[in-house]
C-alpha cells in the first residue's frame, strides 16, 4: 500500500481499514468528488499544498478496534519539510483576535472563526495506531481516523461534527457550535453561545433548502463531545434527484462553525490575516460512496504527525461581544482532546 486510511464510526465496535496501491487522487475543487469512490479527506481551503485526497479502496477490512494495533507495515508519511516550530504563544493569537475583532465594524461580517496551531516534540517515538486506538477509547461519541498519504502526511482525527451522512434515500448533517466545558449540570448556555449556534443552525437550514423540499430539524439541545459540552441542532432531509453530492458539500463547506458569517466574506478574511496554517484543519474526511454509503465528518479534534512533533489545532466563534482571553481558554480545552493521547 502507498497509502491508507483506519476509521472508527461514532459508537461503532468495528474498525475500516483502506489502502490504496498507489499514490492517491488528488483533486483542486469539491464538485470533482462527484461519482467517486473511496476514502475522502477535504482541506479548509483546497490548494496545491492541501488538496482533496481520494484514497481508491484497493484493499479493505474490517477489525474490532481492540485489534487494529495487530496491523501490521502500514505506509506512514511523515512530513520531512522544513516545518517551523510552534508554540503554545499566547502573542501570535492575541495579535489574530485583535485583527479579527476590528473586522466586525471594518467589513461588517457578523462571525468570523479564529484558529490557531501548537508544536509537541515526539522525538523518534511514534505509535500512530495506538493513538488511534486510545482515541477511539477516549471519545466513543467521536469519528476517529488515522489518515497518511504522500500529499498531506499523516492525521489523527477525533472529530465530533457530522458534515453529511447518508441513510439510504435520506440524509443527515448537523449545526454544532458553542462550547463549554461538560459537566453533570450543565449552566444556562451564554447569549454568546447561543447566537453563535444560531448562525450556523440557519446557514445549514438555508443550504439545504436549496437542494431538498423536505428538511426537518431538532434542536437545539446539549450534547457532549469528550470534556466539552456543545449546542447541536440536527438535520435530516431529501436530496433532489438532479442533485450531486460534491455539489452539497461545496455548498455546505465550509460551515460557519469552522468559518464564518457572511460565509464568502469570512473565508476570504481567514485566507488574508489568520497566522495559522490551518491546512487540513477545519476540513472534513470521510467514506464516499462506500458500501452504499457516505459520511463526511468535519476535521475539528486533530493533528498532524512528523518526523519530530505532533502539530495540534483548534479554533473558536469570535462574534463582537467575544474577549480574547476566554477564546483562549476555549481553545486550549479543545487542543486537550488531542494532547491527552500524548502526555
Amino acid at each position: 500500500m502507498d497509502a491508507f486510511a483506519i476509521y472508527r464510526l461514532p459508537h461503532a465496535s468495528q474498525c475500516t481499514l483502506v489502502g490504496q496501491y498507489s499514490v492517491p487522487e488528488a483533486l483542486p475543487e469539491l464538485k470533482l468528488l462527484d461519482g467517486k469512490r473511496g476514502f475522502v479527506i477535504a482541506p479548509f481551503t483546497p490548494c496545491g499544498e492541501s488538496p482533496i485526497i481520494v484514497l481508491r479502496p484497493d484493499v479493505v477490512r474490517q477489525c474490532a478496534c481492540s485489534e487494529v494495533e495487530k496491523l501490521q507495515d502500514l505506509p506512514y508519511h511523515l512530513w520531512e519539510g522544513n516545518l517551523p516550530y510552534i508554540p503554545a504563544s499566547r502573542d501570535a493569537y492575541q495579535d489574530d483576535f485583535g485583527r479579527f475583532h476590528r473586522a466586525f465594524s471594518a467589513i461588517g461580517v457578523q462571525k468570523l472563526v479564529l484558529a490557531r496551531c501548537a508544536d509537541v516534540w515526539h522525538g523518534d517515538k511514534i505509535d500512530s495506531v495506538r493513538l488511534f486506538t486510545l482515541a477511539c477509547e477516549k471519545y466513543p461519541e467521536a469519528f476517529v481516523t488515522l489518515f497518511s498519504a504522500p500529499q498531506c502526511g499523516s492525521w489523527l482525527i477525533a472529530t465530533p461534527e457530522l458534515l453529511l451522512a447518508q441513510d439510504g434515500d435520506r440524509w443527515r448533517t448537523m449545526a454544532l457550535a458553542g462550547t463549554m466545558p461538560a459537566s453533570e449540570d450543565v449552566p444556562p448556555w451564554s447569549e454568546k453561545n447561543v447566537q453563535e449556534q444560531a448562525y450556523v443552525a440557519q446557514y445549514i437550514k438555508d443550504r439545504l433548502d436549496r437542494y431538498s423540499d423536505e428538511v426537518t430539524s431538532s434542536g437545539p439541545y446539549t450534547t457532549r463531545a469528550g470534556q466539552l459540552a456543545h449546542l447541536r441542532t440536527d438535520f435530516t432531509f431529501m436530496l433532489r434527484h438532479d442533485v450531486a453530492v460534491g455539489e452539497l458539500l461545496d455548498a455546505l463547506h465550509p460551515t460557519p462553525a469552522v468559518c464564518g458569517m457572511p460565509k464568502e466574506e469570512a473565508h476570504r478574511f481567514i485566507l488574508d490575516n489568520e497566522s495559522c496554517d490551518r491546512s487540513y484543519y477545519s476540513g472534513f474526511s470521510g467514506p464516499l460512496n462506500m458500501d452504499g454509503g457516505t459520511a463526511m465528518f468535519v476535521t475539528l479534534r486533530c493533528m498532524c504527525i512528523t518526523r519530530d512533533r505532533y502539530r495540534l489545532y483548534a479554533g473558536g466563534g469570535i462574534l463582537p461581544q467575544s474577549e480574547e482571553a476566554m477564546e483562549w481558554q476555549e481553545t486550549s480545552a479543545k487542543m486537550h482532546s488531542m494532547l491527552s493521547l500524548i502526555d
